[in-house]
C-alpha cells in the first residue's frame, strides 16, 4: 500500500498509511472490547511509534465523521467506542493491511495502560512534601476494604516517581511480600 501519511516519530514497521492508522484504530477498539480515551489511543498509538500523532489525530476525525468511531464525553475524557460499521471494516480489511506485530504491540500495550489505570483507581497514593524529602503514602485496597497503609520516606521527586510506578506495576505481590515477611 502506497505511504500517504506523515511518518516523522514512526517506528521501522510503524504505519505510514491512513487506511492502516484508521484500521488500527478500530482494530484495538474492537479487540479490547472496552473503550478508550483519546489520551489512552494516543498513548498506544503514538507511544509506541506505531503512527504519527497528526496523522492519527486526523486519522480519528475521520473515523468518527464516517460513523466507523464513536467519540462520547466523559466528564472531561473523550471516550472513544467502535461501532458494528468499524467492526465490519476490521473483520474485512485487517488480514490485509495490518501486520501482525503491530496489532500484537498495540494491544499488549492497550492492556497495559488499562491494567495502570484500574490499579490507580483501587490503590490510592499520597505524597507529603516535607522540609527535606517526601513521605509517599500507599493504601492497599479500595476505601470499603483498606488492607493495609504503608508510608515510607524517599529523598527527592524522582525517587517519589520510580516507588509510585513500581507500586503500581504490581501493588497484590508487594502486599503478599509484606504479609509473608511479617507472618512466616
Amino acid at each position: 500500500m502506497e505511504m500517504d501519511a506523515w511518518n516523522l516519530g514512526i517506528e521501522p514497521g510503524g504505519l505510514t498509511n491512513k487506511t492502516e492508522i484508521k484500521l488500527l484504530i478500530c482494530y484495538l477498539l474492537k479487540s479490547l472490547d472496552a473503550p478508550l480515551s483519546k489520551l489512552q489511543m494516543s498513548d498506544i498509538i503514538q507511544g509506541e511509534g506505531l503512527a504519527n500523532y497528526f496523522e492519527l489525530i486526523q486519522a480519528l476525525d475521520e473515523l468518527i465523521r464516517d460513523d466507523n468511531v464513536r467519540m462520547d464525553l466523559d466528564g472531561t475524557d473523550e471516550i472513544l467506542t467502535v461501532t458494528e460499521k468499524g467492526i465490519d471494516a476490521v473483520r474485512s480489511l485487517e488480514m490485509d493491511f495490518l501486520p501482525r506485530s503491530v496489532k500484537e504491540k498495540a494491544v499488549n500495550t492497550a492492556i497495559r495502560l488499562q491494567t495502570l489505570a484500574k490499579r490507580e483507581k483501587e490503590n490510592k497514593i499520597e505524597v507529603e512534601k516535607l522540609e527535606n524529602g517526601f513521605n509517599v503514602t500507599f493504601f492497599f485496597g479500595d476505601e470499603k476494604n483498606q488492607l493495609m497503609k504503608l508510608t515510607i520516606y524517599v529523598a527527592d521527586e524522582i525517587q517519589v516517581e520510580t516507588v509510585r510506578k513500581n507500586f503500581l506495576d504490581d501493588p497484590i505481590k508487594l502486599y503478599s511480600e509484606i504479609i509473608t515477611s511479617l507472618t512466616v
